[in-house]
């Protein structure tokens, strides 16, 4: 199937040629035709299967059809609620390169960094506003963001707002937007506040599904190392001597651990930044763009800073710590062996967390293969 088999106008063809983009992925043959139609979308997708164009798209093609109404500024006809600022902003990217052929101006609203140019930017008048759920809720309770002209609404990654406690944020949003709206909810993992949100939010929905969360993908090659939690930092170094292992987010289960391992990467001179929640958002941002460069080997992150992270040609995923739920590992390692790449998988496991790598193993139906020889086995207690 191609992109103009989907109905898409030249324009957006145009802007998707020029951008790369070949054929759909899956979720877009699915989502692209039913939100076309107008119909609400119920998505469960993981990040990487190109769910920003299975909603960016349509959107964009819906607003273009229909003016804008009266003469004054742009008002606020799609809004996009995503859990964290990098998301967001790379949100905004898409939606600019997708619509780059259109006469629509869209806009990110993010927290940790000043609010005064977004006051601006809000005043100029955007088509789409892209945005995190606290800051958007500071700004419409100054009533410096109109919500009321809101005709499209997307939902990303609704479960991990859940986990992040934006939930009620998102909820309030909602209630100062018109009754009568399309919506799109996409979401990972279906937990049962988010099934019974979606319940009360859309009406007679599409559902559409790729890649079930308990599911890896297949091309992803998956190894464990037994180790000994002091011996952790020094077998992450001597993988590093491995020239194979280009490039490789190592994921901590803490702030504080993000920022040891990196600090013992740099000792062991192997570039490495840090990426969490405590960051300013220019110091994540430049993180993250030392390490698409190359200029930065490795990138250290907790799953919530990492969340929304895109980097299309990621070698290697190294879980430092096990994380305690099997959807959070299978969310990982799908970073790597994204657009048809291949991918590697590398897990330490310590003493204390071999429980996870059970629940883990039977939630992937698969046994992960153990790498027995390496310089710092685990000791039998």
């Amino acid at each position: 199937m191609t992109f103009e088999q989907l109905a898409l106008k030249p324009e957006l063809v145009q802007a998707l040629r020029k951008e790369n983009y070949l054929r759909p992925t899956p979720i877009q043959e699915q989502a692209i035709p039913v939100a076309l139609a107008g119909r609400d979308v119920l998505g469960c997708a993981q990040t990487g299967t190109g769910k920003t164009a299975a909603f960016a798209l349509p959107i964009l093609q819906l607003l273009s059809e229909r003016p804008r109404g009266g003469n004054g500024k742009r008002a606020i006809r799609a809004l996009v609620l995503t859990p964290t600022r990098e998301l967001a902003l790379q949100i905004l990217d898409s939606v600019k390169a997708y619509g780059q052929f259109l006469n629509l101006r869209s806009l990110a609203i993010v927290g940790g960094v000043s609010q005064k140019p977004q006051e601006e930017a809000l005043k100029r008048g955007a088509d789409i506003l892209i945005a995190t759920p606290g800051r958007l809720m500071d700004l419409a309770n100054q009533k410096l963001a109109d919500l009321e002209q809101v005709e499209r609404l997307v939902l990303d990654e609704a479960d991990r707002m859940l986990d992040m406690g934006f939930i009620h944020d998102v909820k309030k949003i909602i209630a100062k937007l018109p009754a009568r709206k399309q919506t799109l909810l996409f979401s990972a993992t279906m937990p049962p506040e988010i099934a019974k949100l979606a319940q009360s939010l859309l009406t007679n929905p599409a559902k559409v599904e790729v890649t079930p969360a308990a599911t890896t993908v297949e091309r992803i090659e998956q190894s464990v190392y037994l180790v000994d939690k002091p011996n952790k930092m020094g077998l992450l170094i001597h993988l590093m001597q491995d020239a194979a292992i280009s490039s490789a987010i190592v994921f901590t289960r803490t702030k504080h651990g993000a920022d040891r391992v990196a600090r013992g990467l740099n000792r062991a001179r192997v570039p490495a930044q840090a990426i969490h929640g405590d960051k300013s958002q220019s110091a994540r941002q430049n993180a993250l763009n030392q390490f698409k460069s190359g200029a930065v080997r490795v990138l250290v992150a907790t799953d919530i800073a990492a969340r929304g992270i895109d980097i299309e040609e990621l070698s290697h995923v190294i879980n430092y710590n096990l994380p305690n739920v099997p959807e959070t590992y299978v969310h990982r390692i799908g970073r790597t062996g994204r657009a048809g790449q291949s991918g590697v998988a590398i897990s330490f496991c310590e003493a204390e967390e071999l429980p996870y790598l059970k629940d883990i193993e039977r939630t992937i139906r698969r046994t992960i293969p153990v790498v027995q020889d390496h310089p710092f086995p685990l000791v039998p207690v």
